[in-house]
C-alpha cells in the first residue's frame, strides 16, 4: 500500500512539473513595468507566473463546483462545514487569480478549458457527485478534495520558488498556507474507507 502511494505521488509530481513546463514554455505577453517606471523587475509577470495563474483558476472552479454540492448531499456535518469554508476560500482565490491575470496583461484564453489535469476535480467526478448522497458523496468529496489540495500545494510551492512577480508569489504563499490548514482538517473529518471482503481495508 505504501509503495503504491509512493508511485502515485511520484507520478503526480512529474505530471505537475510537465504541466507547468508545457504552459510555461508557450510565449505569453507579460507586463514589464520595470522598463516603464524603473520599478524592480519582480513586478513583471513571467511565463511561469502566467502558467500558474491559468492552471489554478480552473482547478479552483472545479473544486468549488464540488463543494457547492455538499450542503444538499453530504451526510457528515463536519464535511459540510469544511466544504463550506473551502468553497468560500476557493471563491476568494478565483477573484484574486483573475485580478492577477488582468494585471499581467494576458488575455483570459482559458487554455485548460475542459482538461482534466493532475489533481483537478474531473468533470465526470462532478457529474457523479450530482447523483449520489450520504456516505457515497462524503467519500467522493473527501478523495477529490484531498487530490485537489495536494496538487494545489505542489503548484504553489513551484510558483514560490520559480515564479517572478511578487504579487503572484505572495498569493501562492497564501493559498499554500490555507491549503495546509484545509488538508489537516480534511484528514480529521474524512470518512473511513470502506472495507473489502474479508475485513481488510480497501486501498
Amino acid at each position: 500500500m505504501q509503495f503504491r502511494r509512493h508511485i502515485l505521488t511520484l507520478r503526480l509530481v512529474c505530471a505537475t512539473v510537465m504541466a507547468l513546463l508545457v504552459v510555461g514554455c508557450t510565449p505569453q505577453p507579460t507586463t514589464s513595468t520595470s522598463s516603464q517606471t524603473g520599478a524592480a523587475p519582480t513586478t513583471a509577470f513571467s511565463p511561469t507566473d502566467v502558467a500558474w495563474i491559468q492552471l489554478m483558476i480552473p482547478m479552483a472552479e472545479r473544486a468549488q463546483a464540488l463543494t457547492d454540492l455538499a450542503p444538499s448531499r453530504a451526510a457528515s456535518p463536519a464535511l459540510q462545514a469544511l466544504a463550506a469554508k473551502t468553497g468560500t476560500q476557493l471563491h476568494q482565490d478565483q477573484k484574486r487569480l483573475h485580478q492577477l491575470l488582468n494585471l499581467s496583461g494576458v488575455p483570459d484564453s482559458r487554455p485548460h478549458e475542459g482538461h482534466n489535469m493532475p489533481g483537478m476535480v474531473s468533470l465526470p467526478t462532478i457529474q457523479r457527485a450530482g447523483t449520489v448522497t450520504g456516505k457515497a458523496f462524503d467519500q467522493l468529496l473527501a478523495e477529490a478534495l484531498h487530490a485537489h489540495l495536494t496538487q494545489s500545494a505542489m503548484l504553489c510551492a513551484g510558483e514560490q520558488t520559480q515564479g517572478h512577480a511578487n504579487k503572484a508569489k505572495e498569493l501562492a504563499a497564501t493559498i499554500a498556507k490555507n491549503t495546509t490548514e484545509q488538508t489537516s482538517r480534511l484528514n480529521e473529518v474524512s470518512p473511513a474507507k470502506p472495507s473489502s471482503p474479508g475485513g481488510a481495508t480497501a486501498g
